[in-house]
């Protein structure tokens, strides 16, 4: 993606004051909320760094099977901390009409995910806890490289573990998403819908795997009509554009950059309570995690918002159609309450995709510079679209790095 000097827009050209105004109190409430659930997310792992241990009496199963019960306790204990916030969060969504899903299927739902988190952490401690016993204070050199290739492996099975997929039955789609792949490289990936109308109307997708597992997922929000085939091209566009300058397979060397430097705090921090080899530093390790990841939180986003600018410009080099990127764009922004020119704070901490006014100053930049005369006009045309009495709803492109 070449540099650019992206022209400054008024929202209020774009977006109706109501929707300005409702985009920004949705995601002012989110995101007070999700900083409340963070500041308790620490108080409550910094009470167990402190009572832990305790726990320690209650179990027979050797250092490290008591380490990893502490690790999924712990686990337990944060989820039960956050789990109000998660609530007053849905219930926020559906009174603004973006989920629909019922509380007790929520909570029911939520619960039974603790599954694969529980599975991951006792992965986790076993390889840790193991190596530190064997190498002592060198284990995380060793295990650093291994939590890579457990990241690794999950990004390659990722679209295996998707739920209620079916093929792009649309033809018309089907042929478009046959030619974007030829023009971006990426032939023959599989292009499937996800079934979500159920819990959401949120419009999103995203892409998955790398090599021979790469997909793109359309959710089936963004389908049956709420966006025209030009929009839903250039979301195709845009996903495969992630797969073909290899975000995936950047993510996991980021992942990499970020996992040895990682493994060396957790071994400094645990030194107090004997290393990584020992139960009673698995509380202490959970705790340096959360303060690791909250750290990074703005170093992440702006990582992720840069691949994201990179797939929106590869899906305008490959559509040449400003006009449905535009729309897109706005739409995105109207049907899931967005504000389309958030606060710095709220940007840097919660963003990890570029707003809909920078997304569309891009797609101005590109019309102005690529588009024949017609693009060019319908490109940066200013307010003559504007989106604000779009009735449907739903979520831009939120989540994983690759969405």
């Amino acid at each position: 993606m070449p540099s650019l000097r992206l022209p400054r827009l008024d929202p209020h050209s774009y977006f109706s004051a109501h929707a300005l105004s409702s985009g920004s109190s949705f995601e002012t409430f989110l995101s007070v909320a999700g900083v409340l659930a963070e500041v308790v997310l620490i108080a409550v792992l910094v009470v167990y760094v402190r009572r832990g241990a305790g726990f320690m009496r209650q179990s027979a199963a050797g250092p490290i099977g008591t380490g990893m019960l502490l690790g999924m306790l712990g686990l337990g204990i944060v989820w039960l901390a956050q789990l109000p916030f998660a609530i007053v969060g849905l219930w926020w969504e559906r009174s603004h009409h973006v989920s629909h899903q019922g509380y007790v299927a929520y909570v029911i739902d939520n619960f039974l995910s603790l599954g694969g988190q529980f599975l991951f952490i006792s992965l986790a401690l076993l390889i840790t806890m193991g190596l530190a016993r064997l190498v002592k204070r060198w284990w995380w050199v060793a295990a650093a490289p291994a939590f890579v290739a457990i990241y690794a492996l999950f990004a390659f099975t990722s679209p295996y573990l998707i739920p209620e997929l079916h093929p792009l039955h649309d033809p018309a789609l089907r042929s478009d998403a046959a030619t974007l792949a030829r023009r971006e490289g990426v032939a023959g990936t599989r292009v499937s819908v996800q079934n979500v109308h159920a819990f959401t109307s949120a419009p999103n997708a995203e892409s998955t795997g790398f090599g021979p597992t790469r997909r793109v997922i359309l959710w089936d929000t963004l389908l049956g009509g709420r966006f025209t085939r030009p929009e839903v091209r250039v979301v195709i566009a845009h996903e495969f554009g992630h797969l073909a300058r290899e975000h995936i397979l950047k993510d996991i060397a980021w992942f990499a950059l970020f996992a040895f430097p990682a493994a060396f705090v957790l071994a400094v921090a645990t030194r107090r309570r004997g290393g990584m080899g020992r139960p009673e530093a698995v509380p202490v390790a959970l705790l340096a995690i959360a303060v690791l990841q909250l750290a990074i939180r703005p170093f992440d986003n702006a990582r992720s918002r840069h691949m994201e600018a990179e797939a929106d410009w590869m899906a305008l080099r490959t559509t040449r159609d400003p006009a449905a990127a535009r729309t897109l764009f706005e739409r995105l922004t109207t049907t899931s309450h967005a504000d389309p020119n958030p606060p710095t704070w709220s940007y840097l901490w919660d963003a990890d995709h570029p707003t809909a006014m920078q997304r569309i100053a891009m797609v101005q930049a590109w019309a102005r510079t690529h588009g024949s005369p017609a693009s060019r006009a319908l490109g940066v045309r200013r307010g003559n679209a504007r989106s604000g009495a779009v009735s449907i709803a739903g979520k831009p492109f939120h989540g994983s790095p690759a969405s």
